[in-house]
């Protein structure tokens, strides 16, 4: 079972009962058969009402969640013959951003993203997913030698933002940032990006600036988090619930403003509910884009890149 949400407690209790009958049953002494069916569709119409109405800040949980698929999750699901590139040939290799060859249904390519960790000790590994200069300059690297052999590029992007520590900063983390969307806009092979999780500020757009933009449906993509926004307005993140309605960072909002183009159905509950459903609806659209921009040419892929930035903003 996965972890519920806050917002989850009564489809928490409702599965907890299910779960005692379950065990009460499993002597075959009594039949409750009826009535734990009766119990599990009051579940599942719950939780298909719950996910049919989250606001901002309940998406934004959703896109936190733990037991959500991550770019080690995609690649074992979706890539063969994956064969990762480490380091960005200047400092140190950054495992926050991963990337490296691979084949996705027949097709070679290059695939990078961020990488959050599945528990403590991966979690600190990987940075929690938050790149650092060198994180960056490695996919400058990547998307670089791909534009090189002619491979589309797919992105990954799943993070609360890039590292903000000092040594970062030391080590240019606006320059790299910078330099990473600059790659992805310049290359005259097709770039596909998917929003997975969260899409957070300049540490999301470095890897997100591509011919194709995709999103989960219950992902979170903005300028920053919501309890920073609300750190800054109120002075408080008490108020991130209020900050996430405001700021507009469901895809669903996102669609309509024409920031991302196009919405990735989740399965019932959240992509951790069936991760397996969820990242084949994701190969699926990764292909449907490919097949878009087969065929063009550099020039004209880097003028639809320029196209769609630039007209992000315009009444």
């Amino acid at each position: 079972m996965p972890s519920f949400l806050d917002f989850e407690k009564p489809i928490a209790e409702l599965q907890a009962r299910i779960d005692e009958l379950r065990e009460t049953a499993a002597d075959g002494s009594v039949d409750i058969t009826t009535e734990i069916g009766r119990l599990q569709g009051k579940s599942d119409k719950l939780l298909k009402d719950t996910f049919a109405k989250l606001t901002p800040w309940q998406k934004t949980q959703v896109a936190r969640h733990p037991e959500r698929p991550h770019f080690k999750d995609y690649v074992a699901g979706l890539f063969e013959e994956f064969v990762p590139l480490a380091g960005d040939r200047a400092f140190a290799d950054d495992q926050a951003i991963i990337g490296g060859f691979a084949t996705f249904r027949g097709r070679r390519m290059v695939v990078l993203g961020h990488e959050k960790g599945s528990d403590t000790t991966s979690r600190l590994r990987h940075n929690f997913g938050m790149g650092k200069p060198e994180g960056y300059r490695k996919a400058i690297r990547l998307v670089e030698l791909a534009d090189r052999f002619g491979l589309p590029v797919v992105t990954l992007v799943d993070t609360s933002g890039a590292f903000p520590g000092i040594q970062a900063e030391e080590r240019g983390q606006a320059e790299a940032i910078a330099r990473s969307t600059q790659a992805c806009l310049a290359a005259g092979v097709p770039v596909v990006s998917a929003i997975v999780g969260e899409g957070g500020s300049g540490g999301a757009v470095a890897l997100a600036a591509g011919n194709r933009v995709l999103m989960f449906e219950h992902a979170v993509y903005s300028v920053i988090s919501p309890e920073g926004c609300a750190s800054i307005l109120w002075r408080t993140a008490d108020k991130a619930a209020e900050a996430a309605e405001a700021m507009r960072i469901t895809a669903q909002d996102l669609k309509s403003f024409g920031v991302i183009d196009t919405i990735v159905s989740e399965p019932l509950g959240g992509a951790h509910r069936d991760p397996a459903k969820a990242i084949g609806a994701l190969g699926d659209a990764v292909v449907a884009s490919l097949d878009a921009l087969a065929g063009l040419p550099p020039a004209a892929l880097r003028s639809d890149r320029r196209a769609k930035f630039l007209a992000m903003g315009r009444l």
